[in-house]
């Protein structure tokens, strides 16, 4: 029994060992990511080079209440300047004063439309909205995003050349007023801004964030419309435009600041809902997962589908194998010293995963959250049990609930005035 608990342990420390040193890999892809970026022309008008004019863009916003944050959301958009703007706000059957702020908004600023529709869930709202705008260039957000002034101009910019079919924005927590979210804002940079950038040089990026996300008008009408099955909606949306034979890119100045979960129940929710997300778009798209005809995305995808679905199993079975070692054989199995227990927990090379992070986003004032990083095992352990639980709800058949975190409107960083992360 002993010797299988051994055997256990090693196999889990192996797979771990293999993750991190992938995990190292992207180090030098997100800082050629940077290089490139810095490098690369702005094109004629200082947009995509595949824009020789500004292209008109319509911004989605999908709302179910959120009558606290709406306002914020529509002015900061509305702040960005762009000049061939319009916002199409849609109500999806809201029981607050959603739908009110957006007829007060739409009767202030001729660019904002205000549609209402029988509750049927973000991904129909989507629709409506896209349907109901005629923007070359379609952006979808949720109605709790903050944009930065750029953060249009940005977007725009992430359309290198005639073959991106959608780009992502960099997505990071708004409200600072507590210790989870302090955590998250800071290690969101390791999860955005550095594995996005690797994985835009590799052309892998698997997921154009729901919170700021740009698509071509001419690759949706190829694509389809949004999902309404699936709680993953905008990963599934994103694995549609690889599927057609488009780039996805990253724009990691395009900010937009939006609420994280504040408390531990919501946190759960939301990782459960994105998990099952991931479990719906691998079904979906199974075809697609470890097929090179997809390029080398579909190698990625068995790849992301294997760390990221069976992952969390093997960590929680090395886990209680550990335990019982140490139940069996005392704690002789155990870190010896503190140093030990640092890198046993990967502290160290996480830190500097993320240290490096904050140095590509700019963001280094940010370190002012670096108290929190003990929460980071913690915080890594509760992320296994949310898969699990995302696995049983699925082989259960259970029906695909929201469970959207009730807001706060909570702004702790000044957006559409120009500051960038950190603020």
């Amino acid at each position: 029994m002993t010797s299988l608990l051994i055997a256990l342990v090693l196999v889990v420390g192996m797979a771990l060992l293999i993750g991190g040193i992938v995990r190292l890999t992207f180090v030098p892809l997100a800082i050629l990511f940077a290089v490139r970026e810095r490098r690369a022309p702005a094109g004629p008008i200082g947009l995509g080079p595949m824009f020789a004019e500004p292209p008109t863009v319509a911004v989605v916003v999908p709302a179910y209440e959120e009558g606290v944050v709406i306002d914020a959301c529509v002015a900061s958009i509305l702040a960005t300047g762009y000049p061939r703007l319009s916002i199409v706000c849609v109500d999806d059957g809201s029981s607050d004063d959603t739908f009110a702020r957006m007829q007060r908004l739409a009767r202030k600023h001729p660019e904002v439309q205000a549609i209402r529709q029988p509750n049927a869930g973000k991904g129909a709202a989507l629709n409506t909205g896209v349907a109901a705008s005629s923007g070359e260039i379609v952006v979808m957000v949720d109605a709790d995003g903050v944009f930065g002034h750029d953060t249009l101009i940005e977007l725009l910019r992430g359309f290198r050349n005639e073959r991106v079919g959608a780009v992502g924005g960099n997505d990071q927590p708004g409200n600072l007023d507590r210790v989870q979210t302090r955590f998250l804002a800071l290690i969101s940079h390791v999860g955005t801004g550095l594995m996005r950038r690797a994985l835009d040089t590799l052309d892998l990026l698997p997921v154009v964030s729901g919170n700021l996300g740009a698509y071509r008008r001419d690759v949706l009408e190829l694509t389809g419309p949004v999902r309404t099955d699936t709680l993953g909606e905008d990963l599934e949306l994103t694995w549609r435009v690889h599927r057609a034979g488009y780039r996805v890119t990253f724009s990691p100045h395009a900010w937009v600041f939006a609420e994280s979960p504040s408390t531990l129940h919501d946190l759960w929710r939301q990782r459960v809902r994105w998990a099952r997300g991931l479990l719906q778009a691998v079904s979906i798209h199974r075809t697609m997962i470890g097929n090179p005809r997809y390029g080398a995305f579909g190698p990625y995808l068995l790849y992301n589908t294997l760390t990221q679905v069976t992952g969390p199993f093997l960590w929680l079975l090395g886990l209680v194998s550990l335990t019982a070692l140490v139940g069996v054989d005392g704690a002789s199995w155990l870190p010896a010293s503190w140093l030990a227990w640092l890198l046993a927990l990967s502290l160290v090379g996480s830190t500097a995963l993320l240290v490096l992070a904050l140095l590509l986003d700019q963001a280094l004032a940010d370190l002012r959250h670096l108290w929190t990083l003990p929460l980071w095992p913690l915080y890594s352990t509760l992320m296994s049990f949310v898969m699990l639980d995302a696995v049983r709800l699925e082989l259960g058949r259970a029906e695909n609930r929201w469970n959207k975190a009730r807001r706060t409107g909570t702004v702790s960083v000044r957006g559409s005035d120009g500051a960038g992360p950190g603020s």
